[in-house]
């Protein structure tokens, strides 16, 4: 005979009022149809409560044990199943551009961490605003400093990977015993080509010269070498 779910709010002694119920003792032995009066008697001879656990069977199953602990019992298996329900989901996490600062990204960084925690996955997207298309190494740089604040709970399921004007990255819970070490990370942009994303701050795009203005004498050309000059 089957128990019915996990409830805080069946009845309990006193309060059941139907007779017989079928009585299942302290130890977990089926006693059988049992009057309710009777099944309280032994309830209270073993210092336990009657407990209506399965109010919709005929009759009504009722069960020796310590209500209190059993409250408690069911109602961290409720808080579990409810955890297990909230995981394994894919969160996101948005970039508006390149240029974020320190404090701001690690912020988004700490609740990633919370996520996976909770056995989620993360997935970042940074946008790329006008002239930063051209300096996606800058994205790359966040998501290296990303995955590697993240390394001791999380190990990359699709590494960064350009969508559009978008970068994306999607990390998955890995949790690593004390102690581990996080693998070399691969070299960064040389520094003539990278340009700054802290906030505030202008990338570092090269600029054309600006032409000359009309009517300005142009500028001297190069005096050839004489054939035979050293060179």
């Amino acid at each position: 005979m089957e128990v019915s779910p996990i409830s805080t709010n069946f009845r309990h002694n006193e309060q059941i009022r139907i007779s017989p119920v079928f009585l299942i003792d302290e130890t977990g032995n089926k006693v059988g149809s049992t009057s309710t009066s009777e099944a309280l008697r032994r309830a209270r001879e073993a210092g336990l409560d009657l407990v209506e656990v399965a109010p919709d069977a005929r009759p009504p199953v009722c069960k020796i044990l310590d209500y209190g602990k059993w409250r408690y019992q069911q109602q961290k298996k409720d808080d579990k199943s409810r955890a297990s329900s909230r995981a394994g989901q894919l969160k996101e996490l948005k970039f508006r551009t390149v240029k974020i600062g320190d404090h701001d990204l690690m912020i988004k960084i700490n609740h990633a961490r919370e996520f996976l925690k909770e056995g989620n996955k993360v997935q970042f997207t940074l946008q790329f605003r006008g002239r930063e298309m051209a300096h996606q190494e800058l994205g790359r740089e966040i998501f290296n400093k990303v995955k590697k604040e993240l390394w001791p709970v999380s190990k990359v399921e699709r590494d960064a990977k350009m969508e559009g004007r978008r970068m994306t990255l999607v990390l998955q819970p890995d949790h690593k015993p004390a102690g581990a070490k996080p693998p070399v990370q691969g070299g960064s942009a040389p520094a003539a080509n990278r340009g700054s994303f802290n906030s505030g701050s202008s990338l570092n795009i090269p600029q054309r010269p600006a032409a000359a203005a009309p009517g300005a004498p142009a500028a001297p050309a190069a005096a050839p070498q004489p054939a035979g000059a050293a060179r």
